[in-house]
């Protein structure tokens, strides 16, 4: 009884969040000068609201749900890099898009997380409101704090329409991000491995800039 009470009083409270969210659509369409009740507008405000529930669901995820025990003990003591990974955020400063691609890698110390795992902490964290630095930071941490690998490094290349659409307007800019731990902060040659293996498949020049970086001291 009491998981149904709890399920009831959950729906309720999404619902609430719902009606909110309609509302508050419908206001800034009023403040835009337009009229929420004409024709092409009237299922705006529940669109929206689906939509940006969808936009921001890692805030109702939580790491060990995603993860959901997919550890494992394994010797193996090499790099394990998933490369290109998508996804989607947006800029907490503007509500507007922001979306590329997250390249991971780490070195286990006896134990290893699932493959799939990996996306799916990536887009725990890239669905909320953010900047791509610390959606990159908090990649990286929570890996590092999950299996306590020797090394773990993150890169991200981001498309911000925040530029692309207003402000500056430069339409083929993009943004790169880095975040390195342990061996691949410390050891130089653990990161340019890591950094060439991404060039193989990549472009080598986000590669060069995030090498040059690292070496010049500003590491995260």
């Amino acid at each position: 009884m009491a998981s149904t009470d709890t399920e009831t009083d959950a729906r309720a409270a999404d619902e609430e969040t719902m009606d909110r969210l309609r509302d508050a659509v419908r206001e800034q369409l009023t403040a835009l000068g337009e009229d929420p009740d004409r024709e092409g507008l009237l299922k705006t405000p529940d669109r929206v609201a689906k939509s940006l529930r969808a936009l921001t669901a890692g805030y109702r995820k939580d790491v060990e749900a995603v993860i959901n025990d997919a550890l494992f003990t394994v010797d193996y003591s090499e790099m394990v890099i998933v490369k290109d990974i998508d996804f989607y955020s947006l800029c907490e400063h503007h509500i507007l898009p922001f979306f590329g691609r997250c390249h991971i890698a780490y070195i286990p110390q006896g134990k290893v997380i699932g493959l799939s795992k990996l996306p799916r902490i990536v887009e725990m964290f890239s669905r909320r409101l953010q900047v791509q630095e610390r959606l990159t930071s908090q990649i990286a941490e929570i890996i590092d704090s999950t299996i306590s690998p020797l090394g773990v490094a993150v890169v991200a290349e981001g498309t911000h329409l925040c530029m692309a659409m207003r402000g500056v307007e430069k339409q083929n800019s993009r943004a790169i991000t880095s975040a390195m731990h342990g061996l691949f902060r410390s050891d130089a040659r653990t990161r340019m491995e890591f950094l060439n293996l991404l060039r193989l498949g990549g472009d080598g020049a986000m590669s060069s800039a995030v090498l040059r970086r690292h070496d010049e001291g500003d590491g995260d």
